[in-house]
């Protein structure tokens, strides 16, 4: 295994494109690519651009009629099929939304074999993480779900458990349903409250069906969690599973939209303590999947002040270089900002809370308190399930 960790980009994934009016907006996707340069991470890297996907691929997920509804999208966009989810106000058409899907879906899939095959320890796919889309339909801003295609990737290569950690404010519901039904696969979600928030869905009683009880885990949290209450939730439930578990290979989801200023959602969490989550995905690798890690982006949409610098931290955690909070940004990098989207850039790497502290599962549950409420209802659901004691 070469320990190198790969940085997975082709330019032309900036091409997902809903829109101007549309939140998803690629510019995220091209600021962050240019920070990872500005602050000289790529070249602690191997920077790969992966085939698209191909249809043989996108099977492992999705249903043929769906391929062919995308397509025929793609083609004429006016001619969507809005049974398919296309063509709605969550996923508009647009001219060669198959290809630029299809690409980055390949992104994560070839993220997923490099760290299977040992040519790369880690492999990150910031432009992806796209987990709404359903085996034959799109949803929530996502069309081809490149995370469950990445874990049926692995699957078919031959991985026995594969543990998927997704810390987006939204439930990952489309990697949930993906596997549903299979042991093998373990998908554990860390959101905001399903009563809340789109896609409602992501309860703690959804543990997987009868022949996989157990496989679903969801950490529903209530609207205005912090960071001391989403760092002591995480750490209440995601390494005592995985523990248990034991994955080959952990995909780890990491939408930015947990942030306090991002406009779509309801947690006030903070740049650092995302920092501090993904520092502890990485050292869950390490711990239970002998290091194999494949780490994607996902939903985010204060698009300049917050996605950019989430993902270059999570590029520099995978390189084996992490970005210290108080790293000063590069004045090019805040240029270049303004002159893409006439906003001002952040100044640091930090909001200024590093280092974060929570409080221990340990140390006690407060039955007043609703993050503890939360945490409790999840062990109770699945920890039994598992043979924990919950």
């Amino acid at each position: 295994m070469s320990g190198r960790a790969q940085l997975m980009w082709d330019e032309a994934v900036t091409g997902y494109d809903f829109g101007p009016e549309h939140p998803m907006d690629p510019v995220r996707l091209a600021l962050t690519r240019s920070l990872v340069g500005a602050l000289g991470l790529d070249r602690e890297v191997e920077i790969v651009a992966a085939r698209p996907a191909g249809d043989s691929t996108l099977r492992l997920v999705h249903r043929e009629d769906y391929l062919d509804a995308v397509k025929a999208a793609s083609a004429d966009p006016g001619a969507a099929d809005g049974s398919y989810g296309l063509g709605t106000i969550d996923d508009p058409a647009f001219a060669g939304m198959h290809e630029v899907s299809a690409l980055i879906a390949g992104q994560s899939v070839g993220a997923a074999e490099a760290v299977w095959r040992g040519d790369a320890l880690h492999a990150v796919n910031f432009a992806g993480g796209l987990h709404h889309a359903m085996p034959g339909a799109a949803s929530g801003f996502c069309v081809y779900n490149d995370a469950a295609l990445a874990i049926a990737r692995l699957l078919e290569l031959g991985a026995e458990r594969v543990a998927y950690v997704d810390v987006d404010v939204h439930h990952g519901d489309g990697v949930q349903a993906a596997f549903w039904e299979d042991p093998r696969v373990l998908t554990v979600s860390l959101h905001e409250h399903p009563a809340t928030l789109f896609p409602q869905t992501g309860w703690p009683e959804e543990t997987g069906a009868d022949r996989a009880e157990g496989s679903a885990v969801n950490v529903a949290l209530p609207a205005g969690t912090g960071d001391a209450g989403w760092l002591r939730a995480f750490h209440a439930v995601v390494p005592e599973v995985l523990a248990e578990f034991r994955p080959q290979v952990l995909v780890t989801q990491h939408g930015a939209d947990t942030h306090f200023e991002d406009p779509l959602a309801h947690l006030a969490v903070s740049l650092d303590a995302q920092r501090a989550v993904q520092v502890a995905c990485h050292e869950l690798a390490h711990e239970y999947a002998g290091g194999r890690w494949v780490a994607l982006g996902g939903g985010g949409y204060a698009v300049v002040e917050v996605v950019p610098r989430s993902w270059a931290h999570l590029v520099g955690i995978a390189a084996g270089r992490p970005v210290e909070p108080e790293t000063v940004i590069p004045e090019g990098w805040r240029q270049e900002v303004y002159a893409r989207t006439r906003q001002l850039g952040p100044m640091r790497m930090t909001d200024g809370r590093w280092p974060v502290s929570y409080a221990s599962w340990e140390a006690g549950y407060d039955p007043a308190d609703r993050v503890d409420q939360a945490v409790r209802a999840v062990r109770r659901a699945v920890f039994p399930l598992r043979g924990l004691l919950p």
